[in-house]
């Protein structure tokens, strides 16, 4: 007779392929139904964005149709993002589970083209998904998102932030005019952030990422030590002064107990739109994942440099949106699922 235990047992050797871990021990399986010979449940997965998500249904599939008794199975596929660890030392805004660090050595490497692109990509599955601009000089992610003559709305001393392509955005971009630059020292730097941390509406997250300015100053140590970071992205592109400085952000991260994720290889080569089966490795080629092996940390993908791309940033509709199509949207949209995995990976173990 097919019973629940049954099935759970037949379903014990099917593993997470991230987290080599047994979906039954993990408790992503749940509200079995049997009837018929039709078995159906819940498959929960640790994020919307599981890159093997088609793999672990069809290995829940091939499991219970060694059953004689299944003859068909529904898997019901949700996702709970799970919280990361906290530091008893460090305050994350309340509802916020993972926090995401974009950062790079160096700029005019790509840093928030990549942040904005992973934000949508992550938001088009169903995550919940903040950007915070911490790039407080040169607060570009208002115009990326199509919101560069929008303003932030306040309730007292609570900034409520703005909407676009399922994402919630704050940035200094908002509190400034047009061609007004910031003149600040540290500590204001430091009170910017912070108020950006906690005196945001941000509500329910599932992945906040930030924005990094580039570099290794005060906004890196005010956000690691306030915080507790998920982890750090550090982009860089093939080219040596590029690599160098990423080098030094990484460490950095390191050395503030900061978990870096891996490294993405942005502009690797460029396509022209005229000739799409020809590349040109402008920048160089290679850097990003001899620079991954040396520092044993993931190469986590290589993004092309497309005219889309830039044209895409520049009118406000992010490539992934506008052009899913494109080779740079969808190597964006792999790079999007692998952070996901890597946050939850880090997260569970």
């Amino acid at each position: 007779m097919l019973d629940k235990q049954k099935i759970l047992e037949v379903l014990r050797p099917v593993k997470d392929p991230e987290l080599q871990k047994s979906l039954v021990e993990l408790n992503m399986i749940r509200q079995i139904e049997f009837e018929d010979g039709k078995v159906s449940f819940d498959l929960i997965l640790t994020t919307p964005a599981c890159p093997l998500k088609e793999m672990i249904v069809a290995d829940c599939e091939a499991a219970l149709k060694k059953l004689p008794e299944v003859k068909e199975v529904s898997i019901r596929v949700g996702a709970e993002t799970p919280q990361q660890k906290g530091l008893p030392d460090r305050q994350s805004p309340v509802g916020v589970k993972n926090i995401i660090a974009i950062s790079s050595g160096k700029g005019g490497v790509g840093k928030s083209t990549i942040a904005v692109n992973i934000a949508v990509a992550l938001a088009a599955t169903g995550a919940k998904v903040g950007l915070l601009d911490a790039d407080i000089y040169g607060p570009n992610t208002p115009t990326m998102l199509g919101l560069g003559d929008s303003f932030l709305n306040a309730k007292g001393d609570v900034l409520e932030p703005a909407i676009s392509f399922g994402v919630k955005l704050v940035s200094m971009g908002f509190l400034l005019g047009q061609d007004q630059p910031v003149v600040w020292r540290g500590p204001m730097l430091n009170g910017i952030v912070r108020q950006f941390l906690y005196q945001v509406e941000w509500g329910e997250l599932d992945y906040l990422l930030v924005d990094m300015p580039p570099g290794t100053g005060d906004v890196q140590l005010t956000l690691a030590q306030a915080v507790s970071l998920s982890g750090a992205v550090i982009v860089t592109t093939p080219q040596t002064v590029s690599l160098l400085d990423a080098r030094r952000g990484l460490k950095m991260f390191e050395q503030m107990g900061v978990k870096v994720l891996g490294i993405v290889e942005n502009m690797s080569y460029f396509v022209p739109p005229d000739q799409p089966e020809k590349s040109y490795d402008i920048f160089g080629s290679g850097g990003g994942m001899k620079t991954s092996k040396e520092l044993s940390v993931e190469l986590l993908g290589t993004v092309p440099l497309e005219i889309d791309l830039r044209e895409g940033g520049d009118r406000g509709v992010p490539i992934v949106i506008g052009r899913p199509e494109s080779i740079s949207a969808k190597a964006l949209i792999n790079l999007s699922k692998k952070i996901a995995a890597a946050v939850s990976l880090a997260a569970l173990t």
